[in-house]
């Protein structure tokens, strides 16, 4: 079974997606985390992240392994992790080069052990468009821009970063515009996606909702 979760940043389809794999014992996959690689990777090497030659040879030699031993550096899920990502995911030789190792891993999903998985939970921007077309089911994960903003200044105020909401709400809403509105595989909902808003649903709601569907289609 392979579901994806789609929306943008801090809507909660992180923590739904985690949710779901644990239930249902399907493998992980934020497919945000290549960009956050090849982001940070750049940043760490000293490379223009306006320079998509650059951003390509990067997202060329990325591996699984090497994004996972990126991610455990502290500025892989910090504000400028996310606003690197945003800037070299908008451009088209880097998502093509990275799309292949995110559709592989429907082919055969792993868990973080790497052990073979029954199937898969796709957190990203384009799972459900791009990546897995072909998904058992599709959510799409949103909220206000200022109950989102919100949501990720309280994560930056309990890492101690120094970050004012107004900053956090002004990145929140620049993202979105690049996802939105770029040339390549922009941000929005599968057509036969499920659009779950959790500006005012706590994640128990929310939750209830996504397994109520995923069980409605499993029964047919």
């Amino acid at each position: 079974m392979i579901i994806t979760v789609d929306g943008p940043a801090a809507a909660g389809k992180g923590t739904l997606s985690r949710v779901l794999a644990e239930k249902y014992g399907l493998a992980y996959f934020d497919t945000g985390m290549v960009y956050r690689a090849v982001g940070l990777e750049m940043a760490l090497l000293g490379k223009n992240l306006n320079d998509e030659a650059e951003a390509l040879k990067i997202a060329d030699s990325l591996t699984f392994s090497k994004m996972n031993e990126l991610s455990a550096n502290p500025d892989f899920r910090s504000a400028l992790g996310g606003k690197n990502a945003s800037i070299v995911s908008a451009y088209p030789s880097v998502r093509a080069s990275l799309l292949k190792m995110q559709q592989d891993f429907s082919k055969h999903p792993v868990f973080a052990d790497g052990t073979p998985a029954k199937g898969a939970i796709y957190d990203g921007r384009d799972t459900g468009t791009v990546v897995c077309p072909q998904a058992d089911i599709k959510f799409f994960v949103t909220a206000s821009p200022e109950v989102r903003a919100e949501r990720r200044f309280k994560e930056f105020q309990a890492k101690g970063e120094k970050i004012s909401y107004e900053e956090v709400l002004a990145d929140v809403k620049a993202r979105d515009a690049r996802d939105m509105n770029r040339a390549v595989a922009p941000m929005k909902p599968a057509a036969d996606a499920v659009i779950l808003d959790t500006s005012n649903d706590t994640i128990e709601d929310v939750l209830r909702r996504a397994v109520e569907i995923i069980e409605s289609r499993k029964q047919k």
